[in-house]
């Protein structure tokens, strides 16, 4: 029974018992405080009586006498309670020895067990415990030499260098960089935040890392391994033979993976029978198959400038892409084209077809020829025209911004323009064809599908933003257009000025479009495609999928924007003015896709070219300062 002045044990801590009322204690703590507590909460130490603490100072004791004792009692090898142990190592049973006992127990180097139980442990238990226990007071010493070189090297990194043996000091700020950690022990001794930035500014500064280091797919949770899901067989099916027509990819000379190609002819009736042929993985792709999940998983194949990270496994691209063998599979979209550029109707059916591989600067080049695929060509062209003033009258918004094309070679960074050829904007609209087409080849069959809608909300002053024309006017227009509602039920795009839409040109990169043509295939075999709930079920989750690999791309392009810029100080740019921001202005620099915000000296309106001067870029949080060229 525990009685007042008792010693007691209160969260591994001493406490003094004062009493006892409504069968809980009320006790004493060490800094004064008085907190009662239920029989449970404590532990006996010494019945008493103990007045205050200064009665229970630790009991000297060598280590040599510490050591014998633990020795003979080893030999003996027996449990026995605290207070046997106080009288056996102290020579009496005090609050004072009981206490130094607890403490020897606390410790767990010589004994374990409870309080009522305490184990000498063996000599190997005790060995090893002094080895790690030596391993881990060495390791401090060195962890605090090495905060000293950090704070150091943070001041004065010149004269202060990091060296390559503090490397596995620095790896909880990697987690944190590279966004597998929230929390950062080495930052926080430092005294800095613990944030994704600051600790990749501190690898940058430290000179652990360098600018060919981005983080930025991994705080996403993006994996930069390769798809590993091989292809299934090929079944035997019949596939129409569409060999007899030209067929052409047309794409950006570094495009590695080809999966939509173009055709035309001509009906007889004053219709047009547009071809869009699409790579066809979904033959060999089931619903909820290993590469189905797979696809799903990662949502779209990954484009960064370092490299290409694969929805599908490479065997996919080699089997299905087009244009990369004399004859390739397809499921071809056969869509009858009015004369208005609506389209009348759509067929869709396995197909083969030989491909021609051709860069947009080389169809462009092509159609100024009199050969048969530069006619072919400006038909297609012409056709395109017409489907795109249907679009523009319909209400479709055209922004006109150009792109760039970044590329990173072991941390050598290029930047190109994208030029704006007749052939890109060719087949776009014939791949918006295939869209609309299909969207409501799939409605009219009741059959579930994702389906892609947007919602345009046009200032009052939308006349003056297209009278002003330029990047002005597209990066207004950019700020009009909501977000797109990928769903089972059909609406309306009003940024693509269509009535309905859906994508399917792309089942090598994205994964709602690969969704689309299993679920086609399903159907045009008499399988039971899946139903609206198991659609929606995968587009949500795909979806944070996607959203992920959005904002990957787009923050590791801007990465190594800033790697671009690292070296390049005082270097003269040529920018756009879009808006007033107040006091500042926002801008653009075409050359390399940057917009930003600078204070200007002198009036200017949307669009004035202004020249600006590189005065800073900070890698680890992305942004670069400049400021008006006097």
């Amino acid at each position: 029974m525990i009685i007042e002045n008792a010693l007691v044990i209160y969260k591994g801590k001493p406490a003094l018992v004062k009493e006892k009322t409504d069968g809980k204690y009320s006790i004493s703590l060490g800094d004064g405080a008085l907190v009662k507590v239920r029989d449970k909460d404590i532990e006996l130490v010494h019945p008493g009586p103990c007045k205050s603490f200064g009665e229970i100072n630790n009991n000297e004791i060598t280590e040599s006498q510490l050591r014998e004792a633990w020795e003979l009692l080893a030999e003996e090898g027996e449990a026995l309670p605290l207070k046997d142990l106080a009288s056996f190592i102290y020579n009496e049973y005090t609050p004072s020895s009981a206490y130094s006992a607890f403490c020897l127990l606390n410790d767990a180097l010589y004994f374990s067990g409870t309080i009522g139980a305490i184990m000498p442990r063996s000599k190997d238990e005790v060995t090893a415990e002094e080895t790690k226990r030596s391993a881990l007071k060495r390791e401090s010493g060195e962890r605090a030499q090495f905060l000293d070189r950090l704070k150091a090297c943070l001041k004065n990194p010149a004269q202060n260098p990091m060296s390559n043996n503090d490397a596995h000091f620095i790896q909880d700020i990697e987690a944190l960089a590279y966004g597998k950690s929230a929390k950062s022990r080495t930052m926080k001794d430092i005294g800095l935040g613990e944030t994704p930035e600051d600790a990749h500014s501190v690898l940058l500064k430290t000179g652990f890392w360098t600018g060919k280091i981005n983080p930025h797919p991994s705080r996403f949770g993006l994996s930069l391994g390769a798809a590993v899901v091989k292809p299934a067989p090929v079944p035997d099916e019949e596939r129409r033979d569409l060999c007899h027509l030209a067929a052409f990819a047309i794409d950006s000379p570094w495009s590695s993976d080809p999966d939509d190609a173009v055709s035309i002819e001509q009906s007889g009736n004053g219709n047009t029978f547009l071809y869009v042929h699409i790579a066809d993985p979904a033959v060999c792709v089931a619903f909820d198959s290993p590469a189905e999940k797979e696809a799903r998983d990662r949502g779209a194949t990954l484009y960064l400038p370092e490299g290409t990270f694969r929805m599908l496994a490479e065997d996919y691209i080699s089997m299905f892409a087009l244009g990369l063998c004399e004859k390739s599979p397809a499921l071809t979209f056969k869509l009858t084209i009015n004369e208005k550029g609506e389209v009348a109707e759509t067929e869709i059916f396995p197909s083969l077809v030989s491909v021609r591989r051709i860069s947009y600067e080389d169809a462009d080049r092509e159609m100024k020829t009199n050969s048969r695929d530069g006619e072919v060509l400006r038909s297609l062209f012409s056709l395109s025209q017409i489907i795109f003033s249907r679009r523009s009258a319909n209400g479709a918004v055209n922004i006109d911004l150009h792109d760039v094309h970044i590329t990173s070679d072991d941390g050598v960074v290029k930047i190109d323009p994208i030029p704006e050829y007749r052939s890109s904007s060719m087949v776009r609209e014939c791949m918006l064809s295939a869209g609309e087409g299909t969207g409501t080849w799939a409605a009219s069959r009741g059959l579930a599908f994702p389906y892609i809608s947007q919602e345009v909300e046009l200032q009052s002053d939308y006349t003056k933003i297209i009278k002003t024309g330029g990047y002005a006017a597209s990066i207004q227009l950019r700020r009009c257009m909501r977000p797109r509602v990928l769903s089972v039920k059909p609406g309306r795009h009003q940024g693509l000025g269509l009535d309905i839409y859906t994508q399917v040109t792309s089942p090598l990169r994205r994964y709602t479009d690969l969704l689309a043509h299993i679920q086609i295939r399903a159907f045009l075999r008499g399988d039971k495609p899946l139903s609206a709930d198991d659609i929606s079920s995968r587009i949500g989750y795909c979806e944070a999928a996607v959203s992920a690999v959005n904002h990957a791309e787009r923050a590791s392009n801007n990465h190594w924007i800033m790697v671009y810029l690292s070296d390049k100080k005082d270097s003269i740019w040529s920018a756009a003015a879009l808006e007033n921001k107040g006091s500042r202005w926002a801008v653009l620099i075409p050359s390399i896709s940057l917009e930003t915000q600078i204070p200007l000296q002198r009036n200017v309106s949307p669009n004035d070219e202004i020249k600006l001067v590189l005065k800073s870029v900070n890698i680890a949080k992305g942004e670069a300062v400049f400021i008006q060229k006097e």
